[in-house]
């Protein structure tokens, strides 16, 4: 019993050790741009052999691209650049611009109204670019529908079916959380989108943006009798 939970420390180290090499590698790439393998190397005090580990590691989940770079003389070497997927592994600080812009909007009695015009504008876009994917479609395959539209978002949706023939519709993350706190136009839009994608009553019952441990809908076709 002893070997085994010595093992698995032991495998749990190197996993995490892993994580970290590759975070540096990341870094790397991402402040001094391509670099070739025996220039990682020097910087990570790593043999050229285990940096091409990581770096196929990291092709395999699309945060690195491998390329030939042609030289003066002699065949080209590999040489190793972030992929534009990677870009979603470093921080980000969209919320704090967005709600910078907002409130300049807010401050001013004349451009004030314009959020409300904002929201609203962003929903029939939505509305628009999703309303083709809910043609033709039952109800259950709508509300799939708009599971995968908003799990592509980053909502990490998940639908449950209860007994009567109603649907909930549970969130458990809200990339927009920040805005949607201060600006409840984003969650009375983001129902409203529901509705009109859904072509039935929908009621949100729990919300992350007013301290909800989720956002839950219930969806409804109107002949069910659940009382939720």
């Amino acid at each position: 019993m002893a070997q085994r939970n010595s093992e698995r420390a032991n495998r749990l180290d190197e996993k995490k050790a892993s994580g970290t090499t590759r975070e540096r590698i990341l870094l790397l790439l991402k402040t001094k741009g391509r670099m070739k393998a025996g220039e990682l190397s020097q910087e990570l005090g790593l043999t050229e052999m285990a940096v091409r580990r990581h770096m196929y590691e990291l092709e395999k989940a699309g945060s690195i691209a491998i390329i030939s770079v042609r030289q003066s003389q002699g065949r080209p070497v590999h040489a190793f650049e972030l992929t534009r997927a990677s870009e979603e592994l470093f921080p980000k600080n969209y919320h704090s611009l967005a709600l910078d812009l907002l409130s300049e909007l807010e401050d001013d009695p004349q451009t004030a109204p314009l959020i409300d015009q904002m929201f609203e504008g962003r929903k029939r876009k939505l509305q628009e670019r999703y309303a083709p994917r809910m043609a033709g479609k039952s109800l259950e395959q709508r509300v799939q529908e708009l599971a995968a539209v908003q799990n592509a978002g980053g909502y990490m949706a998940e639908v449950e079916q209860t007994g009567s023939g109603a649907f909930v519709l549970n969130e458990y993350n809200c990339p927009i959380n920040a805005v949607a706190g201060k600006y409840q136009q984003a969650c009375s839009c983001e129902l409203s989108l529901f509705q009109s994608l859904l072509e039935v009553s929908v009621e949100r019952t729990e919300c992350l943006a007013k301290g909800g441990s989720r956002c839950s809908y219930v969806i409804t076709d109107g002949n069910s009798e659940d009382q939720l």
